[in-house]
């Protein structure tokens, strides 16, 4: 349950940090409703009156800010929230708090897909970027010049190897990378702390699963924390269609170094190539169980209409198909679904998990999900022989 006494305790630590932030960053307050949930117990804490009205369906599953009762909050997972460790807790309250102010400042932009990044070259590029920009996050002179040039070098490599890349990693770090930035440099108001934090999120970013969704976070608190050195006051000229490695770039007025392959020797490369090439077979045995289970087999499919919520961490791209998520959660007007791992379309149109082996009822399970079904809303069969779908009664 929501621990009424220390989620007060945050609420204090949270107004205290946007009050010593006072508007810098942005040129607005974070400070704003916000509230912490816990689904299973249907218990919450807020730091102002909670709106009348129904429980929103996707509280408490995830970290986010969304409207409620005509008014935008900051939501929190009570389960999320680091108890032990303040500076950690901190760079989460503030991360969020942006995401509520984040539309009225015009850098909003709608999510992008980066399933390169689940491939042996996107991992690679990126790592070495990440790599490179942690060393000119704890350099200085003319070795964080050199570091950085050898950043831009491996994001130029990547970027020339998937067509699309540029611009669906730009919008990533326009969405989530500007809030994990925020947060960073609130929880660590020592410019010398938040360049140490920032290069410590590069550094342990590799133990994710999947960078699909993930890799905004640490590479928008690095090349922000990066800006904060080399452009003054970037934030307040800042615009949505900004790339931050190119204004850091400009900023740092240096070129991407010569010959990327070249570079990548500084970085231990040999080592991360041979890691990736190994982690790629064992990814092939997991894609080949996925398909078996979410598209070969019988599959139950439901409308993808509502309000979702899920974990990046172990997202997991089907060319072709659309992308697996873990720690799924949805609920619209046909009900809702919770699943340890679901299928949503490239068009994000629908959701497909395996047949259940018992439909009758309204409360369904299956391998590792549970729907429940509201009233107008049944199961028939679908386009294939042994497949359901979910449909709205005539």
């Amino acid at each position: 349950q929501v621990d009424q006494a220390r989620a007060a305790q945050y609420f204090r630590e949270a107004a205290a940090l946007c009050e010593r932030e006072g508007g810098r960053l942005w040129g607005v307050s974070l400070c704003g409703p916000m509230v912490f949930a816990d689904p299973a117990t249907k218990t919450m804490a807020t730091n102002q009156p909670a709106p009348d009205g129904p429980w929103p369906p996707a509280m408490g599953f995830a970290n986010f800010a969304m409207n409620w009762g005509g008014t935008r909050w900051s939501m929190y997972s009570w389960r999320g929230v680091p108890p032990n460790n303040e500076r950690l807790r901190a760079r989460l309250l503030m991360h969020e708090l942006f995401h509520r102010v984040q539309p009225q400042l015009g850098l909003q932009l709608n999510d992008s897909t980066n399933d390169h990044l689940n491939t042996v070259n996107g991992r690679y590029w990126l790592q070495l970027e990440w790599r490179a920009l942690a060393a000119a996050l704890r350099g200085s002179g003319e070795a964080r010049a050199n570091a950085i040039r050898d950043a831009l070098a491996f994001r130029a490599k990547r970027h020339m190897l998937f067509a699309s890349a540029a611009e669906s990693e730009r919008v990533m770090e326009i969405n989530e990378g500007l809030a994990q930035y925020t947060g960073t440099v609130v929880a660590y108001p020592v410019p010398s702390e938040a360049a140490a934090d920032a290069a410590s999120q590069l550094e342990q970013a590799p133990s994710n699963s999947t960078f699909v969704r993930s890799f905004p976070y640490p590479s928008g608190a690095a090349y922000g924390v990066l800006l904060d050195q080399a452009s003054p006051g970037w934030t307040r000229r800042l615009r949505a269609t900004d790339d931050l490695a190119r204004l850091l770039r400009a900023a740092s007025r240096v070129d991407p170094a010569p010959d990327a392959e070249a570079a990548a020797m500084r970085y231990n490369a040999a080592a991360l190539h041979a890691a990736e090439v190994t982690r790629e077979s064992e990814a092939q045995k997991r894609m080949a169980d996925l398909r078996r289970r979410f598209i070969d087999g019988p599959v139950l499919v439901l409308p993808n209409g509502g309000t979702n919520s899920f974990t990046t961490d172990g997202m997991t791209p089907i060319p072709g198909v659309g992308t697996i998520y873990p720690a799924f959660r949805s609920s619209g007007e046909w009900g809702s679904l919770e699943g340890k791992e679901v299928l949503m379309s490239a068009d994000r149109r629908t959701l497909t998990v395996p047949v259940p082996s018992e439909t009758a009822g309204t409360t369904i399970t299956g391998d590792g999900w549970t729907l429940t079904i509201a009233a107008g809303w049944t199961l028939r069969p679908g386009s294939r022989s042994g497949d359901l779908q979910l449909v709205k009664v005539p």
